[in-house]
């Protein structure tokens, strides 16, 4: 099994001084985060699409190993008929694809009211898709059945998992990798430096689900969002060390800590 264990985002000002240090650039920000961790969920291109120079500089600017999974644009997900947004796909992903072989898993995060009802015409733009790894996340219950596990199955697509208020179904294993995102309560904590809750025993309870994977399952990925306990650096070493995962951080410079 590998485990690849990071944060929804990278750029945050609240991270200065705590795992950034304070006289690092913006523009060193991502070569500094991958001294530390191995992937990052890019959020910033659900709102637009950036240049391919941009992409470049990003692929630049890590490791050969480090992978970068991507959410697609909102325009996608949230703008008109699923089946009618082939070509906008197809022109994110060519810009996507200045990753290299180091773009991971391809994030389409679909509006609660986003319902069953289009899981044909979803189907169909899946399936016009070029192939890379997809992940899907539903956020409507008419989703939670067996037919859409098949037909994600049929796909190759993994069924991506959010954690927000609380814990979600049973992971559904549809392909040979894991998507999970603990997300928490959006805008719920005023500083995004420290824990300020202890979910420790809710990581616990994923790791039991991850061991408990079947054996198709070769790859987790998971990511953590700032709303989850507070401080996504902090809970994603929790959970790398909770999995006995090699996890370390920066010296935090003004930083306090409230769990151990």
């Amino acid at each position: 099994m590998r485990y690849r264990l990071g944060t929804i985002g990278f750029s945050y000002p609240e991270w200065v001084g705590g795992f950034y240090p304070r006289d690092l650039k913006a523009t060193e920000y991502l070569s500094f985060y991958a001294r530390y961790f191995d992937c990052v969920e890019l959020d910033t291109t659900f709102h637009a699409v950036p240049p391919a120079a941009t992409v470049r500089r990003w692929a630049a600017q890590v490791p050969d190993d480090f992978r970068f999974a991507v959410k697609c644009p909102r325009t996608v997900t949230h703008e008109g008929r699923i089946d009618a947004q082939i070509s906008v796909m197809s022109a994110f992903l060519d810009v996507m694809r200045e990753l290299g072989g180091k773009l991971g898993p391809v994030l389409l995060q679909f509006p609660p009211s986003f319902r069953a009802a289009e899981l044909d015409r979803l189907s169909a733009f899946l399936g016009k898709l070029p192939r890379v790894r997809y992940a899907v996340e539903f956020r409507h219950d008419s989703w939670l059945n067996d037919r859409t596990t098949a037909m994600l199955k049929e796909q190759r697509v993994c069924w991506a998992v959010g954690d927000y208020a609380t814990p979600p179904e049973p992971v559904r294993v549809t392909t040979d990798f894991l998507f999970i995102r603990w997300i928490g309560i959006h805008h719920r904590f005023e500083r995004l430096d420290i824990e300020q809750i202890d979910v420790t025993d809710r990581l616990r309870s994923w790791k039991t689900q991850f061991e408990q994977a079947p054996a198709g399952v070769k790859e987790i990925w998971a990511f953590v969002n700032n709303d989850f306990s507070g401080y996504a650096i902090g809970t994603a070493n929790r959970m790398k060390r909770l999995l006995g995962l090699p996890a370390s951080e920066p010296k935090a410079e003004d930083r306090g800590e409230l769990f151990g």
